[in-house]
């Protein structure tokens, strides 16, 4: 399992590295593709996968993204109004084949993963995106391995032990640390390798930390969702893994984070 786990580890960065640095349409494009996956993964709980529900939250996932690119509408709100005025129609004309939750997790859906995801996008398209964007995993990936090792070494006092048993205040503190501490590393070294005029490496330290810090909500908001509904993963995808949002929890809060701290304050 640490073998099969490791090597999809490998691969992940690997194809990250491949799709971030190269960005534009080929990052847009597998943002989509994960943001689909991830929600046919969500649906999949409330059984509206395969249903009109889950096509019409996947066909506003495409727009919302084209939309990105070709910018046919100046206000994606349009493209969130349009779908919930589908959505309420579905439920009113199918009554009563669908239930009020599932109207409620298809908009969910669509907002939680498609949106929140491609904010990774996002921010690889701003001034410097393709320095700040790996941010995001420093914050998500970065806080996640240095809670667990500080957990392990020094974890007494349980963070949300109904929720997650295993998880301590210690290593949460450990974990935003850690997670500072790779982003100076990284600014430092990107700082003198490429020699980038002015880069704001304290901000992006600090931007690191909030960011460590709210990755976390999102890790145990996935895992609540697991329980609610009795499941281990979310899919089968990534092997050693699970799904992709069991994968990409934490990054889904922390990629919108990133963005407006970067966008608004640098």
């Amino acid at each position: 399992m640490f073998i099969t786990r490791l090597i999809s580890g490998i691969v992940l960065v690997a194809l990250a590295l491949l799709f971030i640095c190269t960005g534009g349409n080929l990052l847009l494009g597998v943002m989509l593709t994960l943001s689909l996956v991830g929600m046919f993964e969500l649906y999949r709980i409330f059984k509206i996968e395969k249903k009109p529900l889950g096509f019409l939250g996947y066909a506003a996932c495409v727009a919302y993204y084209v939309n990105l690119n070709l910018h046919f509408s100046t206000d994606n709100m349009a493209i969130m109004l349009a779908f919930l005025i589908c959505l309420l129609g579905v439920f009113v004309f199918a009554y009563p084949k669908y239930h009020t939750h599932q109207i409620l997790a298809a908009f969910f859906g669509l907002f939680y993963v498609g949106v929140m995801l491609s904010f990774l996008y996002q921010t690889r398209m701003l001034p410097n995106g393709p320095f700040i964007v790996w941010l995001i995993f420093l914050c998500s990936w970065g806080c996640d391995t240095s809670a667990y090792c500080v957990g392990v070494l020094f974890g007494k006092h349980k963070m949300s032990p109904l929720l997650s048993p295993k998880k301590s205040v210690e290593g949460a503190v450990g974990g935003v640390v850690g997670a500072m501490l790779f982003t100076a590393i990284y600014c430092y070294i990107i700082d003198n390798i490429f020699n980038l005029e002015n880069f704001p490496i304290l901000p992006l330290v600090i931007f690191a930390g909030i960011g460590a810090l709210i990755s976390m909500v999102g890790d145990l908001a996935a895992s609540a969702i697991k329980r609610n509904f009795d499941i281990k993963d979310y899919g089968k995808l990534i092997p050693g893994h699970g799904g992709v949002l069991d994968r990409f929890d934490s990054v889904i809060i922390t990629a919108p984070i990133i963005y407006f701290l970067a966008y608004y304050i640098l």
